[in-house]
């Protein structure tokens, strides 16, 4: 399978630079098809629909990206536990059939955050949560490609006669994404995962991840998909993208300090989800940033440094060409798939799509070509 390049779509501008999630209205409509249409346009395969307790629901607004691009495929975040995996596998496989087959992933995160989980009325704890995945994902995945009925009885689901008469359109499926980097997260994404999502971190520690998940995943006869997840920051220049880049943690440093003690540094921040996270892939992430602030030549821990535990904050930055290179020495060692997001969304987008994006195939297509003995 060739190189997959996924974006991130909101439903109104926000970043640790502009915008907010809690100001204004949640869904800007024009914002939202604007955003996809840009994506579709700069040669995304994907774009991911995030997923928090106070966020839009995310299989309306996949509907409205899909109605509104010819070729833009979409992948769905969800946390397993809201809703029962026969229903899911309902949605997404109508959603397949209804936008022309082949643009419907769906992404499972566990949750690494209690009290955002508790928004919802879930109340498990970390690695119940996981187990409960293992479980809706063994499900939703029989529930897609069953031939007939079946029941099933498990610690957290039971079925009688379970069916659905709607299957996706291509042979392979729906795609199954995952996230997470526990022990209890390895376990699960080995076992039932397409694609296992990393967030940005060094070439060295993403090497010995994807060791680690491949020898996992071997104990079950599967092999796995890997994507990484990055911020690129591009410029004409390498000292523009630096300065860019300082630009862009001198700004989002104002918007902490404004809040004040006590105020709600993620309101100011465009962060979906309040309270303290206990994934393992943001504590990986702030680690990284305590030792130093660049690795790998262009990988920078900058904003990282000042935002804290959450989503993934770190990115690439040079010139176009010198962050495909950068990315393609992931390709190298295993991944196949890169979620980039940028601190200017939108902007990014378009800009991305003139020489980044054109860049990442050519050099993914050249590594796929047999060498000369």
């Amino acid at each position: 399978m060739s190189l997959e390049i996924l974006g991130m779509v909101g439903t109104k501008e926000a970043s640790e630079t502009r915008g907010s999630y809690f100001d204004g209205p949640a869904v800007d409509t024009a914002y939202l098809t604007r955003f996809a249409q840009a994506h579709d346009t700069a040669g995304f395969d994907r774009v991911l629909i995030g997923y928090s307790a106070v966020s839009p629901d995310g299989f309306a607004v996949a509907g409205h990206v899909l109605a509104n691009t010819d070729r833009l495929g979409v992948l769905i975040a969800h946390r397993p536990g809201f809703v029962q995996p026969t229903l899911v596998a309902r949605k997404l496989a109508t959603l397949d059939h209804l936008t022309g087959g082949g643009r419907v992933a769906i992404h499972h995160i566990s949750g690494g955050n209690d009290a955002d989980q508790r928004r919802d009325g879930d109340f498990a704890d970390h690695d119940t949560r996981y187990a409960r995945t293992a479980e809706f994902m063994s499900v939703l995945r029989r529930t897609l490609s069953s031939d007939g009925p079946f029941d099933h009885e498990g610690r957290f689901y039971r079925f009688e006669g379970a069916f659905s008469t709607v299957k996706p359109v291509r042979p392979g499926g729906i795609p199954l994404f995952f996230g997470g980097q526990s022990q209890a997260a390895v376990e699960v994404g080995a076992e039932h995962a397409d694609t296992y999502m990393l967030f940005g971190e060094p070439l060295a520690e993403t090497a010995e991840r994807i060791a680690l998940l491949r020898a996992a995943a071997a104990k079950h006869g599967r092999t796995l998909r890997f994507s990484l997840s990055t911020r690129p920051i591009v410029a004409d220049t390498e000292d523009d993208a630096w300065a860019r880049a300082e630009a862009i943690a001198t700004e989002t440093r104002r918007r902490i300090e404004a809040v004040g003690p006590g105020g709600t540094a993620a309101a100011s921040l465009g962060v979906r989800s309040l309270g303290t996270t206990q994934s393992e892939s943001s504590a990986r992430m702030q680690r990284a940033a305590a030792r130093q602030q660049v690795y790998d030549e262009r990988l920078w821990f900058g904003v990282t440094a000042l935002t804290g535990p959450g989503g993934n904050s770190s990115g690439h930055v040079g010139t176009p060409a010198q962050v495909a290179d950068a990315l393609l020495r992931y390709h190298e060692i295993g991944v196949d798939t890169f979620l980039i997001r940028g601190f200017d969304p939108y902007e990014d987008v378009v800009t991305w799509g003139k020489e980044l994006i054109p860049a990442l195939r050519a050099g993914a297509d050249r590594i796929r070509q047999p060498q000369p003995a």
